[in-house]
C-alpha cells in the first residue's frame, strides 16, 4: 500500500508527524501509522494546558485492532486539541495529515526537533517497515 508523507512535516520513528508553524506546532499520526491501526474508532486527547516531555505519551489512538500510544516530539504545552475527533475518530484515518491532526503545542524547544526525519527520509523508513511487517 502506498504510503503517503506531507512535505511540510518532520517525522519520528513512533510514526508520528509534526508541523511547525512559528512557536507552535501541530502533530498527528502518519499515514503509515493509520493504515497499520485500520480503523480508529476513539482518540483519547489530552487537556488543554497540560504539558509534556519530549517523547512522553500525550493521546491513545484506538482501532479495531489495536490501541496505540502517541509520543510528543518535543517537550511542550497543549494550546489545542481537535475536539472534531470525539465524535468523528475516522477522520485520522481519512486524513491523517489534515483535518485527523491530534493537538497543536507550543513548543518549549525547538531544538527538540532536531532528531526528526524529513519526509523522504520518512518515507522510507516507514517502507522498511512495511515490508519487515510482510
Amino acid at each position: 500500500m502506498a504510503i503517503q508523507v506531507d512535505p511540510r512535516c518532520l517525522y519520528t520513528k513512533t510514526h508520528e508527524w509534526v508541523r511547525v508553524e512559528g512557536e507552535f506546532a501541530y502533530t498527528g499520526i502518519t499515514d503509515y501509522a493509520q493504515q497499520q491501526l485500520s480503523d480508529i474508532v476513539y482518540v483519547e486527547l489530552p487537556e488543554v494546558g497540560d504539558r509534556f516531555e519530549k517523547g512522553e505519551v500525550f493521546c491513545t489512538v484506538e482501532s479495531v485492532k489495536a490501541a496505540s500510544d502517541c509520543y510528543l516530539a518535543a517537550g511542550g504545552e497543549i494550546t489545542e486539541v481537535n475536539e472534531a475527533l470525539v465524535e468523528h475518530p475516522e477522520l485520522v484515518n481519512q486524513d491523517p495529515y489534515g483535518e485527523g491532526w491530534l493537538v497543536r503545542f507550543r513548543l518549549d524547544n525547538p531544538a527538540d526537533l532536531g532528531d526528526l526525519m524529513a519526509p523522504n527520509d520518512y518515507a522510507a523508513y516507514a517502507a522498511e517497515q512495511e515490508e519487515a511487517h510482510t
